[in-house]
C-alpha cells in the first residue's frame, strides 16, 4: 500500500517537473532581432525602391502645384448628365428602328404564296456536299471587329436567327423578313451617327430575330437553335406593361401523369415571361386552396429571379390529390388581386388570371358577377391541358367572357407557342393607343462570355454584362389599328463598362468607385458585384446574378437609407462608415464613405458615386508644359492604364488601332486633333511623368553602379493619374515573379475599376513607412513592400503616388534567418532564459506575421501566405484574447454554397413536436449573431450556427446563400507581448514583437509542445449563414 502512494508522489513529482520545464525564451533577445530587421528592411526597400528621392522630388514642387477638394455633389450631376446623353443617344436610335419598321410594314400588302431568299444566320457560309452554297444561305462576308468582341461580323448587312421549332418559310415569316429589310440602312446609319453602339435588333411577334451586325449564328451541341426572342426579357418588358399575375392551377386526381407535367411546364414558362416590374403568386387547388409557397399567402411578390426559381422548385415538387373545386381558388385570386390594386401594391397595371386545368365543371359564373363584372377589369387566360375536349366549352367561356385568351395544350411541344400568345392580348391596350413606351432592361450577361480564367480572378468581371434598351413596334394600318397588332420589339444593347467608364477612375481614388441600380434596387453595375462563379474549370453565371439588391453589396447601409433615397430617384448624400476588405476579401479595411447619388433622367436607373474621406476626396494638381512632359511620357519603363479613357477611341473607327498610349501622345503632338481626350487626366499624366522620371535615371544607376543584391527583383511606382513605372533589377530568367506588373497581372494593374492591390494597402498605411505582405501567384511566392508618397499644400495634404520593391522569399529569408540567431560566443550572463537563442533551432518556431495576420516568413515555404491562425491556433487565439489583433465580421451576400441532396421534410416541420423548441433555439443563436460576431470568442468557430458549404459528405449543385467570415486587424499600439499557454503536460512560451518602421511582427514560439488538441486552427473559411423562417 505505502509503495502504491509512493509510486502516485513520484509520478505526479515527474509530471511538476516536466510543467516546470519549459523553454524561457527572453523578449530582450526578440527585441533586439526586431530592432535590427527594421533598420535592415527598410535601408533596402528605401535604397531599391528610391522612395526617399521621389519624396524629395514631390516637396521641390509643392510651391507650384495645388491640392483640390473634390465636390461629390457637382461630380454626380456631372457622370450622370453624361450618362443621360449615352443613353439618350441609344434611346434615339431605337426610336429610328421603331418609326422605319413601322412605315414598312404600313406600306406592305401580305403576299400568302411569296418566295423570298435571306440570309439565315445558321446557314450562311454552308455548302452541301456538292459545295454549293445550301438554300437560305449563300456568301456572307465576315470580318473580326474589336468593337464588337473580336467577333466574326458583318457591319454592311444584318442576318436572321429563327428558331428551330418555326418553319423558316412560313408566309408570316416570310412577309415579315421582307418588311425588315428596311431597318439594314438605319441599321448602318444608327452605327455611323454613334459608333459606340453595339448590337442592334428586331424580334417579330412572328418568332424572327433580325440581328446587326450579321453574325454566324451556333447552335447548341445537339444542332438546335433553341434562342427565340419572345422569351427575352427586353422583348417581354417591351410588348406588355407591368402585370399581376395569378396563376392557378389544378391538381386534381384527374391532372395525374402526362397532364401534371404539361401543367408544370407551362406554369415554368408562364413565369419565365415575368419580369421585376411583374408581381405573381401560385395557387394550387382541389377541394382545397393550397398556396405553392404558404409564406406568400394572400398576397403577391415581386417577378425577380429569385422568386421566380422559388416558385419553380415548389411547382415540381406538387402532386394530384381529390376533386377539383375552381370556386373558391377563383374566389381568392380575385380577392388578392383587388387588395393589391386597392393598397397601391404590385404593378398598378395589368391585372391577369392564368387558369391551368383539364377542365371547369363547377358553376363558376356567381364568381366572375361578384368580383369582375362589368368592368372585366382583370383578364383571365385559360389553358386546358390534355388531349380530351370535353370541357373545352366551360374554359374557352371563362377566357373569352373576362377580356382574356384561351388555349389548347396537348403536348409539351405546344407550351412555348400557346403560352406567347397572351403577350399579345396584353399588348393590345399599348398598340391601340400607340403607347411606344421605352423600356430597360435589368443586367444581364453579354452571350459572348469571355472563356478567359483571368477575368473569374477581377472584380471587373462585374462590367461584363449588358443592359438593353427597347421599344415595341405596331401595326398602323388602318384597317387593322383596332385589332392591336404587335409586330415585334427593336432595340439595342448597351455594355455596362461603357457607361461606367463615364465615372472616371482617378476622380474617384483608391478606394471609390461608381455604381448604378435599377428602380427596384437591383444592381446594374458595382465594382463588388460578382456574377460569375466557378464550378470545377468552369466559370458560370450565378443564377441571381442580375437581382443581386445594393443592400447585398452595400451591407453598412444597416438602415436602407442609401437605396431607399437611390430607388425614389432622389439627388442626395450620406455618409457611412463601412468595413471593405482588399485582397479577395482576405484584408479587411474600416473606411468613412461619402455616398453621393441622383438619378438618370427618362430611364429607371440611379447613379451612386462613392469617395472615401481623407484621401479620396484630395487630389493634387500640377502643371507642365507639353513638351517637357512629352519626353519622359515616352519613357520605355513608363505605362498608363490601358483599361482608362485619357482619349476616346472609340468613336472613329480609325482611332481604334490606337493604344491609349498612342493616342495620348498623338493628340499631343497635334497629328490627331479630331481625337477626344479628358484634358485634366492628360495634364496630370504629364506632371507626374516629369515628377517621377529621375527615378528612371536612379534605378539605372543602381544597376551600374551598384551590385544589386539577389532577390531584388522589380522596383515600382504608380500615381493617381494611373502612371505607372518600373525597374527589372533580374532578369526574366532569374526573376521568380515574371508575371508581376505584366498585362495578365490585373491585381497589380491600374484597371476600369480598381487601383493595383498594393497601391490601395499603401494608402491606407503611414506615408514613408513600407508596408509588406506575401502574394501566392498560382504557386509562385514572392513579397511585396509598398509605401506611400504625399504631398503637401496650403495646410491641406493628399496622396501622389505609391512606391515599392518585389522582392523573393529567398531573399528575405536569408536576411531573416543571419539576424534571428545569436553567435555561440554572445555572453550570456545578463539574460534570462535561452541563451544563445537561434530561430534556425528545432525547439523553436520563428516566423514574419503581417498586420492581417499572414504568415510571411517562416521555416515551412508552404505556410507562408497563409492566416497565421490556421498554422498555429494557440498562438494565434492568445493574441486575439490579449487585443493584439481584433477580429473583424465579414459578409458575403453573394456566396455560392455547396448543398446536401437531402433536406428536411416540411412534414417534419408540422408533425415533430421537438420541433418548436429547435426553432427556438436556432433563433436565439441566429438573432445573437451580430453580437457574437463583434467579439474575439475562438468558440466561435466551432459554433453549430454555421454550416461549412465545403464539407458536407453528400453535396450537391453549388446554389446561392449568405456567408460570414472573419478578418482580424493588428493594433499597432500593443508592441509587444509573451505569455505561456497550458496545453495539458507542457507549456508553451512565445515571444511576439513589433517590427519597427513596417506592417510586420516577430513571432517566436516553442516548438516541442504540441497544443494542437486544445487548441484547435483558426480558420477564415467563410461558413454559411442559416435562416429560421419561424
Amino acid at each position: 500500500m505505502g509503495g502504491r502512494v509512493l509510486l502516485r508522489i513520484l509520478g505526479l513529482l515527474c509530471l511538476w517537473i516536466t510543467a516546470q520545464a519549459q523553454m524561457k525564451i527572453p523578449p530582450e533577445t526578440v527585441q533586439q532581432w526586431a530592432m535590427v530587421l527594421s533598420t535592415q528592411l527598410r535601408d533596402l526597400t528605401t535604397k531599391y525602391s528610391g522612395s526617399l528621392l521621389l519624396q524629395k522630388k514631390l516637396k521641390d514642387v509643392e510651391s507650384i502645384i495645388k491640392i483640390v477638394e473634390l465636390d461629390g455633389g457637382d461630380l454626380v450631376k456631372k457622370y450622370s448628365d453624361e450618362i443621360e446623353r449615352m443613353l439618350g443617344s441609344k434611346r434615339k436610335s431605337v426610336k429610328r428602328l421603331a418609326e422605319s419598321a413601322e412605315d414598312a410594314d404600313l406600306y406592305h400588302d401580305f403576299n400568302a404564296t411569296m418566295k423570298f431568299d435571306y440570309y439565315n444566320s445558321m446557314l450562311i457560309n454552308t455548302a452541301d456536299e456538292d459545295g454549293n452554297s445550301v438554300e437560305l444561305g449563300g456568301e456572307f462576308p465576315l470580318e473580326e471587329n474589336e468593337h464588337f468582341n473580336k467577333l466574326l461580323v458583318n457591319t454592311l448587312m444584318s442576318d436572321i436567327q429563327i428558331p428551330t421549332n418555326v418553319y423558316n418559310k412560313d408566309p408570316n415569316i416570310l412577309n415579315g423578313i421582307y418588311n425588315s429589310e428596311a431597318l439594314n440602312d438605319v441599321f448602318i446609319a444608327n452605327f455611323q451617327k454613334d459608333p459606340t453602339l453595339t448590337w442592334q435588333f428586331f424580334g417579330s411577334s412572328t418568332g424572327f430575330f433580325r440581328i446587326y451586325p450579321g453574325i454566324k449564328w451556333t447552335p447548341d451541341s445537339n444542332g438546335v437553335a433553341a434562342f427565340d426572342c419572345r422569351n427575352r426579357n427586353w422583348y417581354i418588358q417591351a410588348a406588355t406593361s407591368p402585370k399581376d399575375i395569378i396563376i392557378m392551377v389544378d391538381i386534381s386526381g384527374s391532372m395525374k401523369g402526362l397532364k401534371m407535367t404539361i401543367a408544370k411546364h407551362t406554369i415554368n414558362t408562364i413565369l419565365d415571361t415575368l419580369g421585376e416590374n411583374d408581381f405573381v403568386n401560385v395557387i394550387a387547388y382541389t377541394d382545397y386552396i393550397r398556396y405553392v409557397e404558404p409564406c406568400f399567402k394572400g398576397t403577391l411578390v415581386q417577378a425577380d429571379l429569385d422568386n421566380r426559381e422559388h416558385f419553380k422548385q415548389l411547382v415540381d415538387e406538387l402532386h394530384v390529390k381529390g376533386e377539383a373545386k375552381i370556386k373558391n381558388a377563383m374566389k381568392e385570386s380575385f380577392k388578392i388581386l383587388n387588395e393589391a390594386k386597392l393598397s397601391g401594391r404590385g404593378s398598378m397595371c395589368n391585372q391577369a388570371i392564368m387558369l391551368i386545368t383539364d377542365g371547369a365543371m363547377e358553376d363558376f359564373e356567381s364568381v366572375f358577377e361578384e368580383f369582375n363584372w362589368p368592368e372585366r377589369r382583370v383578364r383571365v387566360f385559360t389553358y386546358l391541358i390534355g388531349r380530351e375536349m370535353t370541357f373545352a366549352q366551360n374554359t374557352k367561356w371563362i377566357a373569352c367572357n373576362n377580356k382574356g385568351y384561351y388555349t389548347h395544350i396537348s403536348t409539351l411541344a405546344d407550351v412555348q407557342e400557346n403560352v406567347m400568345e397572351y403577350l399579345h392580348v396584353l399588348s393590345r391596350p399599348m398598340v391601340i393607343n400607340h403607347d411606344h413606351d421605352i423600356i430597360w432592361t435589368e443586367a444581364y450577361m453579354d452571350s459572348v462570355l469571355p472563356s478567359t480564367k483571368e477575368l473569374f480572378y477581377t472584380k471587373a468581371q462585374s462590367l461584363l454584362l449588358m443592359t438593353s434598351v427597347a421599344m415595341p413596334v405596331f401595326s398602323k394600318k388602318k384597317e387593322t389599328l383596332s385589332h392591336g397588332i404587335l409586330l415585334g420589339v427593336v432595340g439595342t444593347d448597351v455594355p455596362l463598362m461603357e457607361v461606367m467608364k463615364l465615372a472616371p477612375r482617378y476622380m474617384l481614388g483608391a478606394h471609390g468607385y461608381a455604381f448604378l441600380i435599377t428602380n427596384n434596387g437591383y444592381i446594374l453595375a458595382h465594382p463588388d458585384l460578382r456574377p460569375l462563379y466557378q464550378d470545377g474549370k468552369k466559370l458560370k453565371p450565378k443564377p441571381n446574378y442580375n437581382s443581386v439588391d445594393l443592400s447585398e453589396v452595400e451591407w453598412e447601409d444597416t438602415e436602407e437609407k442609401l437605396r431607399t433615397a437611390m430607388v425614389r430617384g432622389e439627388t442626395g448624400f450620406i455618409q457611412l462608415n463601412i468595413r471593405a476588405s482588399v485582397d479577395k476579401g482576405k484584408r479587411p479595411l474600416y473606411l468613412v464613405n461619402n455616398y453621393f447619388y441622383t438619378n438618370i433622367d427618362e430611364t429607371p436607373f440611379s447613379f451612386g458615386m462613392v469617395l472615401t474621406k481623407g484621401h479620396g476626396g484630395l487630389m493634387f494638381v500640377g502643371n507642365v508644359s507639353v513638351e517637357e512632359g512629352l519626353h519622359d511620357l515616352t519613357s520605355p519603363d513608363l505605362s498608363i492604364a490601358t483599361e482608362w479613357t485619357y482619349c476616346e477611341t472609340d468613336i472613329d473607327p480609325s482611332h481604334r488601332k490606337y493604344s491609349q498610349l498612342q493616342a495620348a501622345i498623338r493628340y499631343l503632338l497635334g497629328q490627331e486633333p479630331d481625337l477626344e481626350c479628358d484634358e485634366l487626366l492628360l495634364q496630370q499624366t504629364l506632371f507626374d511623368a516629369v515628377v517621377t522620371a529621375p527615378l528612371e535615371a536612379y534605378w539605372n544607376a543602381l544597376m551600374l553602379t551598384d551590385r544589386v543584391e539577389p532577390g531584388v527583383e522589380t522596383a515600382f511606382l504608380g500615381t493617381r493619374a494611373g502612371l505607372t513605372r518600373w525597374m527589372r533589377y533580374a532578369g526574366v530568367e532569374t526573376r521568380v515573379a515574371k508575371r508581376f506588373l505584366t498585362a495578365t497581372d490585373k491585381d497589380n494593374l491600374f484597371t476600369v475599376d480598381h487601383f493595383p492591390l498594393w497601391y490601395r494597402l499603401a494608402v491606407e498605411n503611414t506615408p514613408g513607412s513600407f508596408y509588406y505582405y506575401p502574394v501566392n501567384d498560382k504557386g509562385v511566392k514572392y513579397v511585396i513592400a509598398v509605401t506611400a508618397v504625399t504631398v503637401s499644400s496650403e495646410g491641406k495634404t493628399a496622396m501622389a503616388a505609391a512606391i515599392g520593391l518585389q522582392m523573393s522569399l529567398d531573399m528575405l529569408e536569408k536576411m531573416f534567418w543571419a539576424i534571428a540567431k545569436q553567435p555561440s560566443d554572445t555572453d550570456c550572463s545578463a539574460i534570462e532564459g535561452v541563451c544563445p537563442l537561434s530561430c534556425e533551432s528545432s525547439d523553436l518556431n520563428c516566423f514574419l506575421v503581417d498586420n492581417n495576420g499572414f504568415v510571411l516568413l517562416s521555416k515551412e515555404r508552404s505556410e507562408v501566405g497563409r492566416f497565421f491562425g490556421e498554422v498555429d491556433g494557440s498562438v494565434m487565439a492568445s493574441l486575439i484574447k490579449m487585443g493584439m489583433f481584433k477580429k473583424v465580421s465579414l459578409f458575403d451576400y453573394q456566396a455560392m454554397c455547396k448543398t446536401s441532396h437531402h433536406h428536411a421534410s416540411s412534414a417534419r416541420r408540422l408533425l415533430s413536436p421537438f420541433y418548436g423548441v429547435a426553432a427556438l433555439i436556432r433563433w436565439f443563436f441566429s438573432n445573437l449573431l451580430m453580437f457574437l460576431l463583434d467579439f474575439n470568442l475562438c468558440g466561435l468557430w466551432h459554433s453549430d450556427y454555421f454550416v461549412d458549404g465545403h464539407k458536407q459528405k453528400k453535396v450537391g449543385a453549388l446554389q446561392p446563400c449568405d456567408t460570414a467570415y472573419p478578418g482580424f486587424m493588428y493594433d499597432s499600439s500593443v508592441k509587444e507581448a509573451n505569455s505561456l499557454i497550458k496545453c495539458g503536460r507542457c507549456q508553451k512560451m512565445f515571444v511576439v514583437q513589433q517590427i519597427p518602421d513596417s506592417n510586420l511582427v516577430m513571432v517566436v514560439a516553442q516548438a516541442d509542445c504540441d497544443c494542437s488538441r486544445q487548441y484547435g486552427a483558426i480558420p477564415l473559411e467563410p461558413k454559411e449563414i442559416k435562416y429560421i423562417l419561424l
